[in-house]
């Protein structure tokens, strides 16, 4: 390779260790950034030497799940993977995935690479990957100051996925507006979706985002939801509506240990999963045709359209084989839903940076009946958009069917979100210290504690949590700092 693309891994391997060695975080953009400032074009170049495919993952909800999920089954199978698996999918997040993984002579020895892409960076990360197949996985309203309303997010994919008019395009059927991209682009286009069933997160939960046809403007119909705007779409003026999927989830139901579905894609025959919501636990197989797989640790059914998602991609690259195997006991948490023991109490901790996200948190406390307490953390920094408007298009009366005891509320937006609450007749206390009120509510609440919080605060907790589950001390003003700091100077 040239001298300018050794220079730069050379530079994004020296910045990493730099990091590490000072305690600064996991180095999941900075690197990036240096190699991009010797070699602009370096991503491009590595890029290339992907022996097999490379899969980019777009959409509001579920990339970083879908990628986690691309890059185990691929590795499971013995391939070697680039991906940037932390999440980081910026520009100068996914420039780190790559020059991390090279040589110093700044060559790359991957079978495939599976990069989780931002919608904002998807024209420039399009360009530099070259993707043999795009995921789009949902578009709901995200950010607004940064994307603005679904529409221009829309208009933003469809730009990107132009850039690569031969990629498969793996999209999600029940979603109308991801689904229009099959309108416009010349691409191969697989789609995926789950059928009617009982799937309880949501039939009336969440915001119906655009429920305008993409195609004549005319008011949508549905004969079925799951979340959000997600389920079985028609248009009664022009006929647009949900396609019959290549890739399909059938007969979706919620049990007491968890959902079961039924599989289907023309590469297989059906096979039935069953997903147990306890960690560990392992399950015989369902006895559907085909055979079964089993599957551990999944909490949420959106996780559903995860695996389908992932599928229908590994399928459509034909790099399907040995799916179900992999999957069996695969851990869906990708540091967004932890659990941690402090002071003898149980921390649960859920990201939740969008309305439909949020609402599926507030679901999935309804279903444990035990009493709880409820920490809130709202942010306003770059990572997590200054726009939290958002907040009003979450039906926070859920909150009040919880059985939570006491709901504290933190962040720099806090009084933001106590404003909400006030408006649903909720009480709230209100922290500058989320450290001390997680001690504290570990040790004399009730020793059931749910964390929601949004995207900056969800590391810097990690952190303190871990810390707290060792004993040891942390503090999240320091955190809070470096990230939003980071996030100024990577974007």
């Amino acid at each position: 390779m040239e001298l300018r693309s050794r220079l730069a891994v050379f530079c994004a391997k020296a910045a990493d260790r730099l990091i590490r060695r000072l305690g600064l975080g996991s180095g999941g953009t900075f690197p990036g950034y240096a190699a991009r400032l010797a070699d602009p074009g370096i991503v491009g170049r590595l890029a290339g030497m992907v022996r097999e495919k490379v899969i980019v993952v777009v959409g509001t909800n579920g990339k970083t799940t879908t990628t986690g999920i691309l890059c185990h089954v691929l590795e499971t199978a013995g391939k070697k993977v680039v991906t940037n698996r932390m999440g980081a999918n910026m520009q100068n997040g996914i420039a780190t995935a790559f020059v991390l993984a090279a040589d110093k002579r700044a060559c790359l020895d991957a079978d495939y690479a599976c990069i989780e892409v931002d919608e904002f960076a998807s024209l420039e990360a399009l360009l530099w990957l070259k993707p043999h197949c795009v995921v789009v996985t949902n578009i709901f309203r995200d950010q607004l100051d940064r994307f603005g309303e679904v529409d221009a997010v829309l208009e933003r994919l469809k730009e990107a996925v132009g850039q690569a008019p031969d990629a498969a395009l793996v999209l999600n059927g029940d979603d109308a507006i991801s689904y229009s991209l099959a309108y416009s682009c010349p691409n191969p286009v697989f789609s995926y979706g789950v059928g009617e069933g009982s799937l309880r997160e949501g039939a009336l939960e969440g915001v119906r985002e655009s429920p305008f046809c993409r195609l004549c403007g005319e008011p949508l119909t549905y004969t079925f939801f799951h979340y959000g705007h997600l389920g079985g779409w028609k248009c009664p003026k022009c006929g647009a509506g949900r396609p019959r999927p290549d890739y399909s989830a059938e007969n979706a139901v919620s049990e007491k240990e968890g959902f079961t579905f039924e599989m289907k894609s023309p590469g297989m025959e059906a096979f039935g999963t069953k997903i147990r919501k306890n960690r560990g636990r392992s399950m015989e197989g369902a006895g559907m045709p085909g055979g079964a797989c089993r599957i551990r640790g999944v909490k949420f059914a959106y996780n559903i359209y995860n695996i389908l998602a992932a599928y229908a991609a590994l399928d459509a690259m034909n790099a399907s084989e040995g799916f179900a195997d992999a999957m069996e006991g695969y851990d869906y948490g990708n540091h967004r839903e932890s659990m941690f023991n402090v002071a003898g109490g149980r921390v649960q901790l859920h990201l939740a940076k969008n309305p439909t996200g949020f609402q599926q948190k507030l679901s999935f406390m309804q279903e444990d009946p035990r009493p709880k307490d409820v920490v809130i953390q709202i942010n306003d920094t770059e990572l997590d958009g200054q726009d939290i408007s958002w907040l009003w298009d979450v039906d926070f009366r859920a909150l009040r069917e919880v059985n939570a005891l006491k709901i504290v509320v933190g962040g720099t937006r806090r009084y933001d979100m106590g404003l909400r609450l006030k408006y649903e007749g909720i009480d709230c206390d209100f922290t500058s210290d989320l450290q001390k009120t997680v001690v504290r509510l570990a040790e004399r609440g009730t020793g059931n504690l749910y964390m929601i919080v949004n995207y900056s605060g969800l590391y810097s907790m990690n952190r303190i949590l871990q810390k707290l589950n060792k004993g040891g001390q942390s503090h999240e003003a320091y955190y809070r700092t470096f990230i939003s700091e980071s996030a100024q100077l990577v974007r």
